[in-house]
């Protein structure tokens, strides 16, 4: 008969739930909590405790917030009529960080991934189509990865929205600033070619 697994067992299969986060990985990470940072250990431990007490999904956005309305959705100087939909928080807070967008979002928590087992429903795409069409949005920037999932997503989106009456647009791609063509992958500079506008 086996034996339960210990605290530090526990402990190592917990920090594997993280991204990129293998055995051998979270078995360093919790040595080191352990040892080395006991204090950060307890800080973490009630951080995350805190956080998961407190956080919910903002009613407009879906982003986290501790209120049910964020304050990105509540502020008034924001404009209402542009909804830029992305997949993660983080790519919300790399669009904020170039300060060039004053619109709204609406964030998708993850992409559509059929072999992962995640379709429309599961996205919760309902809740973007009844945001999208509340009578304040008059266009929809589609911000998803350009991955194949973030492809199909926005694909998917831009079908939904655009049967309903609504504008769609998507980001663009192409050469990054300050980026040299020989040093460009041939796909981005194909697709900077293809999304090419008059200069």
């Amino acid at each position: 008969m086996s034996s339960p697994p210990s605290s530090l067992d526990e402990l190592i299969a917990a920090l594997r739930c993280l991204p990129g986060v293998g055995p051998k990985s979270a078995q360093r990470m919790a040595y080191h909590l352990l040892q080395r940072d006991q204090r950060g250990a307890a800080r973490l431990a009630g951080a995350l405790g805190h956080a998961l007490e407190v956080l919910r999904h903002c009613q407009r956005c879906n982003n986290f917030s501790e209120e049910a309305v964020c304050q990105r959705c509540a502020n008034p100087r924001r404009d209402p009529a542009t909804l830029c939909v992305v997949e993660m928080p983080a790519d919300l807070a790399m669009i904020e960080q170039t300060q060039s967008y004053n619109g709204l979002y609406y964030v998708l928590m993850g992409r559509l991934s059929p072999l992962d087992g995640v379709g429309p429903r599961e996205l919760g795409l309902e809740r973007l189509i009844a945001r999208a069409t509340d009578g304040e949005v008059k266009e929809v920037i589609l911000a998803t990865n350009f991955t194949n999932e973030g492809e199909a997503t926005a694909h998917t989106v831009a079908t939904l929205l655009g049967a309903r009456g609504v504008k769609v647009s998507r980001i663009s791609r192409g050469v990054p600033v300050g980026g040299e063509l020989e040093h460009t992958d041939t796909g981005t500079i194909a697709q900077a070619l293809v999304e090419r506008r008059a200069f």
